[in-house]
């Protein structure tokens, strides 16, 4: 197998078993003067941020420690080493060799990447995960961040995250023109479109953006995070879920020149770390979402979902969106037609098991 084959999505799905025996294998071999390898990893949140800060920083140990010590990263939260939005910059101009952040980050330099990450009333976190891992998905990733010399992995999922923090209820689209709401990727385009004043800041400053009236809404993760970063001091309404974010992804970036440049093993080591952490991220958030909403009711927070009048205008608004963003380019064409294609099989299997399974839970289990 050659060192660009263990990037791609075969490796992946179809040969982790031997490839992890391999790995295992090679570090039992003798060691003969190897050389110690250090990397720098950023991303755009704090150190200690649940979910992501955390899982980061297991990605950095798990490396670290399935290569012998020969592959050591330090890790670096957000303004460590670079600004929280230049961690893309960062690892292609070899700042830093690997980032941990979400793809639709950087939108702005290929808008094709919000599908690698969430588009609006799209793929949940496992579909995202199948699409990438079994379907065409880690290909056409590749194939975006080829001219960035960028090699992405899949680093896990929020899940379904919560659409926001509110100041004051929001029940029509009327209600929403003119509202200042800090919200990020093709989420935030949409709600452009319903008059919305779109504000994007660093997770960091959301609270202060929030609390001083900067914003008049802002959403961020779930309530694990949420309630981590002390939102519900400052907006009484939490409004679930997202129409926008039905399973985020979050990636680890590599410099993909010194990706091609370890050994194979080392490489092995990295795309199994990746793929070890995106189902411990996506364990994490399940459980602590969970055990994280109560504590905020607890509070005082009141919930709020959306209301059909706002939903039906968000649906047009994000046909409309995606509409214009497929016609930008040919690549974007293909991973929008491969990713549209894929949500609407999805869509139909949950029509017949996924929807009616937590329906029947929710009416024997009395919720």
């Amino acid at each position: 197998m050659t060192k660009r084959e263990i990037g791609r999505r075969g490796f992946l799905a179809g040969t982790a078993g031997g490839l992890v025996a391999g790995a295992a294998g090679g570090l039992a071999k003798p060691a003969i003067a190897q050389e110690r390898i250090e990397w720098n990893m950023v991303m755009p949140w704090p150190m200690n941020a649940p979910g992501v800060g955390v899982n980061a920083g297991r990605f950095a140990e798990m490396v670290t420690a399935m290569s012998g010590g020969r592959l050591v990263i330090k890790l670096f939260g957000a303004g460590e080493l670079v600004p929280p939005f230049e961690v893309l910059d960062a690892v292609q101009n070899d700042v830093a060799q690997v980032g941990h952040a979400s793809p639709y980050y950087w939108q702005g330099k290929a808008p094709s990447l919000n599908y690698f990450t969430t588009v609006p009333f799209g793929l949940t976190a496992w579909e995202l995960a199948g699409w990438l891992y079994f379907g065409e998905g880690q290909a056409l990733w590749e194939e975006v961040y080829a001219p960035f010399g960028i090699q992405p992995f899949f680093a896990g999922s929020s899940g379904v995250q919560a659409g926001g923090w509110f100041r004051r209820e929001v029940n029509t689209v009327d209600d929403l023109k003119g509202l200042k709401m800090r919200i990020a990727g093709l989420g935030g385009e949409v709600m452009r479109r319903l008059g919305v004043a779109v504000v994007l800041t660093p997770p960091g400053e959301i609270f202060p953006a929030l609390q001083s009236g900067t914003v008049d809404a802002a959403e961020w993760v779930g309530p694990w995070n949420d309630l981590a970063f002390g939102l519900y001091k400052a907006a009484p309404y939490y409004y679930m879920p997202a129409f926008h974010e039905p399973g985020p992804s979050l990636e680890i970036i590599v410099n993909q020149a010194r990706y091609r440049a370890l050994p194979d093993d080392l490489q092995a080591i990295i795309a199994h770390a990746a793929q070890a952490t995106s189902m411990v991220s996506i364990a994490d958030f399940a459980f602590h979402n969970v055990v994280s909403l109560q504590p905020l009711l607890d509070k005082g927070v009141e919930l709020r979902t959306f209301s059909d009048e706002i939903v039906e205008a968000l649906g047009e608004a994000t046909k409309e969106v995606l509409g214009e963003m497929a016609e930008r380019d040919p690549l974007t064409r293909r991973v929008h037609d491969s990713f549209t294609a894929f949500n609407q099989q999805a869509a139909r299997y949950a029509k017949w098991a996924e929807l009616p399974n937590l329906m029947m839970r929710q009416k024997v289990l009395g919720v």
